[in-house]
């Protein structure tokens, strides 16, 4: 092979390997921070990967919400109507956190009827709600979805 396409077949070649180990390490990294929303029914079905970071959101349930008395310990199960689970979470909740209204939890799945949250997001007024909790809703058929209560 003559001395000149060698050289540039290297150069292509070490290129290539540059380009798909840059792929290689965005995948990663992004693989790694990735966020996906499930909802209580997909949670309950086993569509959710057990011991995997995701969002989950849905209706807190009345009369679910446990308190600790000495610790900042709280659980409440969380249902769009056709799947319910349990969300732990030690914290202090949002203002707006009632039973009832529209929460997204962020943390790990645990087990199909246990979440684990490190961070509890609640609506922010009369109307709101997230909305990945909103179409969750409306596919579950529950009977408080409305399309208006998106704000849209």
């Amino acid at each position: 092979m003559n001395p000149v396409r060698k050289q540039r077949l290297i150069v292509v070649l070490a290129v290539f390997l540059g380009l798909a180990l840059a792929t290689a390490l965005a995948v990663y990294a992004l693989r790694q921070n990735i966020n996906l929303f499930f909802t209580p029914q997909q949670v309950v079905n086993g569509e959710a990967p057990v011991g995997t970071k995701m969002r989950v959101g849905g209706l807190v349930m009345k009369g679910s919400v446990v308190r600790d008395p000495d610790t900042l310990d709280v659980t409440f199960d969380v249902t769009d109507g056709k799947g319910t689970f349990t969300v732990h979470y030690q914290g202090i909740l949002p203002d707006l956190f009632r039973e009832g209204q529209g929460i997204v939890a962020n943390g790990t799945l645990v087990s199909r009827e246990r979440f684990e949250a490190e961070e509890v997001l609640a609506k922010h007024d009369e109307t709101y709600m997230p909305p990945e909790v909103q179409d969750a809703l409306e596919k579950a058929g529950h009977p408080g979805a409305r399309k208006d209560a998106a704000g849209s």
